[in-house]
């Protein structure tokens, strides 16, 4: 803070003039004690003529000292230090007192780097909060790599930094720009990165096979110097002010299709900083022809992983569940994965294909695989059903055990009480289950003639069959109601 003229002369009047302590000094002139010790060290005088004693300055030649052999040492061991030396002042005014003679560290110079057209960009990820997707909450992740001579742009966001994903960012920018650069700088992100010892870096192999098909190479900054690769952080701070902010997209594919169209028009119109004259799209057209060519074939991308079928006909896959055929049960199958299909693997034959699904703990059926698990263990049928029946009426179970205690055919009396809960719904089925069950007589016909009995106390007309939809997965719908004492439905 600059210091005005006028009150730089009053307080060297005050201080040579009226002889002033620079505590009085401080307060008739209304300002912080440590602006009235600037000026006076600024003009020359020495710090001992105007400061106070202090229980530090026994100390302080031992303090200076250890400071210029140890110059990062915290000031809470120093202080514990000069305690065990017989210092008697409180911590927080001895951190203080440091902060004042520590040794300042030496502001670094940068040069600004240059580079040919065509030989450098710049990767990172950048995290864009986290979206839900049912009852899955995924990380935003925004892939950016950026042209270092014309600052052209690629952005493309993904539900995660894996690998994988790391390399279809690559791979999409290569065909976006027409090309691929001579060399990539990177982050010590573990997608490039495993390991750094010093000079040694161990590459992720699967990087370095990647880079060898595209013919560039890799090469990581030092650790801790985000400067050299700033052409990239400076572009994630921009898609953060200029894109991302208080933009509305409904979900990841319509926010990829936005940041494509930003990438194309505001992006690559701005002025591009190596010369403001020309915008960025312009001198991206300069440098484009100099990049290395595209491979014949693309790189393959896809996620591999090896899984366990247990006892039913599932592999489990990135939080969900896919169905496979039954006879695949106990075995081992590969999934092979790519952002839109799930395709499952016994050796080289496909036996399951799916949608991807970025949920959590979702069943993704094909229902060729469960119809043909019905057919061959026909109690099948019967376990769904009664998983349907149980879970809309709670008080089934309790009706199914009587009834098997009882003889009953479990098959006819579940067909028939899911008959009886399509056609009078939940509620109602319950009340009768339970009017059933006080009379003991757990049996299918008597719940009928229980709810025969309420519909006609209620005067209302029989019951219509209902007629669902032959889906499968309509039919086997539970809804639960709600109780309606919760409500108030006022007077």
């Amino acid at each position: 803070m600059t210091i005005a003229t006028e009150l730089r002369a009053n307080i060297l009047r005050c201080y040579h003039n009226e002889k002033w302590p620079v505590g009085t000094i401080a307060k008739q002139l209304g300002v912080h004690h440590s602006t009235v010790k600037r000026v006076l060290s600024q003009t020359g005088v020495p710090k001992e003529d105007f400061m106070r004693a202090s229980k530090i300055d026994p100390f302080m030649p031992f303090i200076l000292d250890t400071l210029k052999r140890y110059p990062k040492l915290t000031a809470s061991r120093l202080y514990a230090m000069v305690v065990a030396r017989g210092y008697e002042g409180r911590a927080d005014h001895f951190r203080h007192l440091i902060a004042l003679h520590r040794p300042a560290k030496v502001a670094e110079a940068y040069l600004r780097l240059h580079t040919l057209p065509a030989e450098q960009a710049q990767v990172d990820w950048g995290h864009f909060g986290h979206i839900e997707i049912g009852k899955a909450k995924r990380p935003l992740m925004a892939f950016v790599m950026v042209l270092s001579y014309s600052r052209k742009i690629f952005l493309k966001f993904y539900l995660n930094q894996g690998t994988e994903n790391f390399l279809r960012g690559h791979e999409e920018s290569f065909t976006y720009w027409g090309g691929v650069p001579r060399i990539l700088l990177y982050d010590n992100l573990k997608s490039a990165v495993l390991e750094r010892q010093g000079a040694a870096i161990r590459f992720n192999p699967t990087l370095l096979t990647f880079s060898a098909h595209y013919r560039f190479e890799p090469r990581p900054v030092a650790v801790a110097r985000g400067n050299e690769k700033g052409r990239v952080e400076r572009a994630i701070r921009y898609i953060r002010d200029n894109f991302f902010a208080a933009r509305q997209w409904s979900d990841l594919d319509d926010l990829n299709v936005q940041a494509k169209l930003w990438c194309e028009t505001i992006a690559s119109n701005r002025p591009c900083p190596e010369d403001k004259t020309k915008t960025v799209q312009q001198v991206f057209l300069q440098e484009q022809p100099h990049l290395l060519a595209l491979p014949d074939n693309p790189y393959p991308t896809e996620e591999k992983v090896v899984v366990n079928v247990g006892k039913t006909p599932y592999v489990r896959f990135d939080l969900n569940d896919y169905s496979v055929p039954y006879k695949l049960t106990r075995c081992s199958l590969t999934v092979i994965a790519t952002p839109d299909t799930v395709t499952v693997l016994d050796g080289g034959e496909i036996v399951a294909k799916h949608a991807r699904s970025y949920g959590k703990a979702q069943q993704i059926e094909n229902e060729a695989h469960i119809n043909e698990l019905i057919n061959w263990k026909k109690q099948a049928s019967q376990h769904r059903g009664q998983n349907r029946l149980t879970y809309a009426v709670p008080c089934g179970i309790k009706f199914l055990e009587e009834a098997a205690k009882h003889g009953r055919h479990m098959g006819s009396t579940v067909r028939r009480l899911l008959q009886l809960l399509d056609d009078y719904g939940a509620a109602e089925l319950e009340v009768a289950i339970n009017e059933a069950l006080a009379r003991n007589v757990p049996d299918s016909a008597a719940v009928q003639i229980s709810l025969e009995k309420r519909r006609e106390e209620r005067r209302q007309p029989p019951q219509l069959p209902l007629q669902l939809p032959a889906d499968k997965r309509v039919r086997d719908l539970a809804v639960r109601p709600h109780d309606l004492k919760n409500y108030d439905f006022g007077e």
